[in-house]
């Protein structure tokens, strides 16, 4: 059965997953704890999401680093001064940099946990914040965590400052984060996906990018 989320790879803290990053029959795969974590046919919606982020300031943070596709984008748009990313896999960031050995100015990638961090930053601070993040199914089911956790992404944004998490297969929004946001811009784009995709609804069809503003 295909997930109504984005993986369930990642690991909950204190663990250490496996992670390697797979090409095989031209599909490009980052694998965390043997689950599909991300894989380079994202790469379009990837972009919109990003594209949308930087319509909304020029300070940004991200949190997951996967293959780099959505910081890269972010850290060379023209309309960006900084962008901060977070990622918590030492390994995640080594097998970036080994494809990307030099980065834009604009782009600073940092260790921790989103969980934690977040608490830590400071009020106001950034314009967007894009959320991709490998975490295991019991993560994303925790309604207290997320009860905790939501109200400090909201005061870590500037007023006008957007959330975008990755993108959706399925045509709803997340409960996650729909109380603590009145107005949410959603838009629909195509999406092809690798027959051997677990994540997604189907390998084809729409994918659905929810853009969460602070008013």
């Amino acid at each position: 059965m295909e997930n109504a989320t984005k993986p369930e790879a990642g690991a909950g803290p204190g663990t250490k997953p496996a992670i390697e990053l797979v090409e095989q029959d031209g599909e490009v795969t980052l694998s965390i704890g043997g689950e599909q974590a991300m894989q380079a046919w994202e790469r379009d919606l990837m972009w919109a999401g990003a594209d949308m982020l930087c319509e909304y300031g020029r300070d940004f943070y991200e949190v997951g680093l996967g293959l780099g596709l959505s910081a890269l984008r972010i850290a060379t748009n023209p309309a960006t001064r900084s962008h901060r990313v977070l990622e918590l896999f030492d390994e995640v960031e080594e097998l970036f940099r080994e494809r990307h050995p030099e980065l834009p100015d604009t782009l600073s990638i940092e260790r921790g946990d989103f969980f934690q961090r977040i608490f830590e930053l400071p009020s106001q601070s950034v314009d967007g914040i894009f959320f991709d993040p490998a975490l295991d199914m019991e993560v994303w089911k925790d309604e207290a965590l997320w009860r905790r956790t939501m109200p400090e992404v909201v005061r870590v944004l500037r007023p006008g400052g957007v959330f975008i998490p990755f993108f959706s297969t399925k045509p709803e929004l997340r409960w996650q984060y729909l109380p603590h946001f009145r107005e949410i811009r959603v838009v629909r784009h195509p999406y092809t996906a690798y027959d051997t995709t677990e994540y997604t609804h189907g390998t084809s069809g729409d994918a659905y990018i929810q853009c969460f503003v602070k008013s």
